[in-house]
């Protein structure tokens, strides 16, 4: 188990080869993102991928997303790829965005239940990318046990992982904490599952007809439609609600 300075130029060299030695190896690492910092492992080693999920504390009905590092990457391990998936790479890749699409059925990894699909992001983090071009798609989820808030660094990384992981790379401080926004391509028509980094109004703007986490549309909230009825406003609602609702 190592932790390597990699704000320090000769670190970083060192730190993104055995890094990649360690994914090679089937070990596992801990890296930055633009978002969080990730624990992550070749995508293609079964024994890697378990690893991975039993060091957070997960069950396979919990498989790791999948990072690459180039939008060509995604020709690999994907077919069939939805227009929705395309505008939105297109708009936000590299950075905090997750699509859920279809994989290629002749893959022979093993991230747990899936049903067919795959999370792919293409961080936007030099360090992230290096160590990707190296390794190729890795399975990487959030550096932290489950249940407990994301690292934002390393070494808060080791503190929770320990001995569980070989190689730490260590960038400094998150520069934001909120983890990548993921949108479920596959569903007709696209859906939000997790808001993170990117709001859902950034997704409408590419995609209009999303649907948010509760599966309401634009205009098809409770409190949207409520607002039109005769009387009200959306700015001065006649009777405002007792209670916030969670966004």
């Amino acid at each position: 188990m190592r932790l390597f300075n990699c704000r320090k130029i000769k670190d970083r060299a060192t730190g993104v080869k055995s890094a990649a030695r360690a994914v090679t190896g089937g070990r596992l690492v801990v890296i930055p993102t633009d978002t969080v910092y990730g624990i992550g492992c070749d995508a293609f080693n079964h024994a890697a991928v378990k690893a991975l999920l039993a060091a957070k504390g997960r069950g396979r009905d919990m498989a790791p997303p999948v990072l690459i590092g180039s939008k060509r990457a995604l020709d690999g391990i994907a077919s069939d790829v939805p227009d929705s998936a395309k505008d939105l790479i297109e708009a936000f890749w590299p950075g905090p965005l997750t699509v859920v699409v279809p994989y290629t059925p002749t893959l022979t990894w093993d991230l747990g239940d899936t049903d067919g699909t795959v999370a792919v992001r293409m961080p936007l983090h030099p360090l992230a990318l290096e160590l990707l071009k190296e390794t190729g798609p890795m399975a990487v989820s959030s550096a932290n046990k489950h249940g407990q808030p994301p690292a934002e660094t390393a070494t808060d990384a080791k503190a929770q992982l320990g001995s569980d992981v070989s190689v730490y790379l260590e960038a400094g401080p998150s520069e934001d904490n909120l983890p990548s926004t993921i949108v479920d391509c596959v569903a007709h028509p696209p859906q939000v599952l997790r808001e993170g980094a990117l709001t859902l109004e950034q997704i409408r703007k590419i995609v209009p007809d999303t649907l948010d986490r509760d599966g309401y549309g634009p205009g098809q909230r409770p409190e949207d439609q409520e607002a039109d009825e005769p009387g009200e406003t959306a700015d001065e609602p006649a009777d405002a609600p007792s209670e916030e609702t969670s966004a």
